[in-house]
């Protein structure tokens, strides 16, 4: 090669890689096309929208929220629902006016046939004086209600629980097309002032209790209060199915909803239309909800990485954390690697509830999702991890094997129950509800109302109302006694 091919080549290279650039630009284009026109065609067709897929909650914005406290939330809850039930009544149409319809009064699963309408902000107060204060936060699309078992369980033991509703949640799927994860930090800002403005008249321990959606925000409230050089205003963290990490899809959701800026393709907002016969969670699913939980998540992991960074882990407070091995709403692989691998420290614990792996089902599931834990439990971890499952392929009998943290073994411990022999693991929805749920369990004495997790039934395809895969996923925890042991004993320091 000679001194002018030499000095050309630095010229080629760069036309080279811009001509790459242009190619790569152009196909991403390509697809973003592709994705855009798909969906305004799909939208076309399916069924169509409904009152509550177009009517939005006047909710509080979040800056009115973070100058509120909980009695004017309230009070603005309170006056947000009766206007939204006026005009949903006034919008419905008699072929609403189903059995299967939460927002027919009259139907088998409207939210007071359950006794109480639980889609609303409460508070649980102890029979005797108190002696803490938990926050309780629920899950997207979901409602207060997730968070009444464990509200209960902290209430007899003497704390006042405090559960909050996210703006955009408890009313129509529609409040989550607008709200999102500014107004739902102001909302647990809000609630934990609250706590501290009753644990400080006592000076009581403040527990902060997350599910999901709802175990991020906890998480993001106490690793923000630590960057800003406040001290953390909960003595102690429980999370159920925490969201470290959605699917990749939610971060490029926005894309999905773009054809609906016109009229015609309105239907592109939603990733699902559903009929809504879940009286206290919502079915149908929103393109902006996906976004702003993977936002969440975002902010979160930003926020954790700061606090590694600046070696201000051991300001957390301790951590107690229960996940299904596989869950198809959140990794539960990140919930160690993104979570409890960079804060965990002596004082916490992950339980991982493990797959059924009898003999009888263990053929049937999928090695690649399944066999992740199976050598967890072999190194140490600055954590305590805690395996659930079966005592081994011939016997279904449930055992906890632990290894503390540094410790050298593993301690096996029998929980005096058996897997269920029809279940072959958890999953992400169920880890709040008991047996006994009157919506989500199978064995509730209460009548009247729709017990979704007590329908077990076969039958030909097309003919359900409601979808199959919703009524085979596991809705209800067959191990929450075990976990509301361990939360007890939590609370009570043991």
């Amino acid at each position: 090669m000679n001194d002018r091919s030499l000095s050309s080549f630095p010229r080629r290279l760069v036309r080279a890689i811009v001509a790459l650039l242009r190619k790569s630009v152009l196909l991403v284009l390509l697809v973003v096309v592709a994705i855009v026109v798909g969906r305004a065609y799909l939208s076309t067709s399916g069924p169509p929208l409904r009152p509550w897929h177009t009517i939005v909650p006047e909710e509080l914005s979040a800056r009115a929220i973070e100058h509120e406290d909980w009695r004017g939330w309230i009070a603005a809850e309170n006056t947000m629902f009766e206007d939204l039930h006026r005009r949903l009544q006034a919008a419905m149409d008699a072929g609403d006016r189903t059995p299967l319809n939460r927002y027919n009064d009259a139907s088998r699963v409207a939210p007071m046939t359950y006794g109480r309408d639980w889609n609303r902000s409460y508070v649980l107060e102890p029979a005797g004086a108190p002696v803490g204060v938990a926050v309780m936060l629920h899950g997207l699309t979901d409602s207060p209600y997730s968070m009444r078992s464990l509200a209960e369980l902290y209430r007899q033991r003497g704390f006042v629980a405090i559960v909050p509703r996210m703006p955009g949640h408890g009313t129509v799927p529609a409040g989550l097309t607008r709200e999102g994860r500014e107004a739902w930090n102001a909302t647990v800002d809000m609630a934990m002032a609250e706590a501290g403005r009753r644990a400080t008249a006592g000076h009581l321990p403040v527990h902060l209790v997350g599910y999901s959606n709802g175990a991020a925000l906890a998480l993001l409230h106490v690793t923000r209060r630590i960057e800003r050089n406040a001290p953390p205003d909960a003595d102690r963290l429980v999370l159920l199915s925490p969201m470290i990490e959605v699917n990749r899809f939610a971060r490029y959701a926005g894309l999905a909803g773009l054809p609906a800026v016109l009229g015609r393709y309105a239907k592109t907002a939603w990733l699902d239309l559903l009929p809504e016969y879940n009286a206290f969670k919502y079915n149908s699913f929103p393109v902006h909800a996906a976004r702003e939980s993977y936002l969440v998540t975002a902010d979160l992991q930003e926020a954790i990485d700061d606090l590694v960074a600046q070696h201000r882990t051991q300001q957390m407070p301790p951590i107690l954390a229960f996940e299904s091995v596989v869950d198809d709403t959140v990794s539960a692989r990140a919930v160690m690697s993104r979570l409890f691998d960079k804060l965990g420290g002596r004082d916490d614990e992950l339980v991982l509830f493990d797959v059924n792996r009898s003999r009888a089902l263990a053929p049937i599931l999928r090695s690649d999702a399944t066999d992740w834990p199976l050598t967890l439990l072999q190194a140490p971890r600055p954590y305590t991890l805690t395996l659930v499952g079966t005592t081994s392929a011939t016997d279904a009998a449930v055992v906890a094997r632990s290894r503390r943290s540094g410790a050298a073994g593993i301690d096996t411990r029998p929980l005096g129950l058996a897997y269920p022999r029809d279940v072959y693991s958890l999953s992400h929805i169920a880890l709040p509800f008991p047996d006994d749920d009157p919506l989500y369990g199978n064995r509730s004495s209460e009548s009247g109302a729709l017990q979704l997790g007590g329908i077990a039934i076969r039958g030909e395809r097309n003919v359900l109302v409601v979808s199959q895969d919703s009524l085979d996923r596991l809705g209800f925890n067959p191990f929450f006694g075990y976990m509301a042991e361990r939360i007890a004993a939590d609370i009570h320091g043991r």
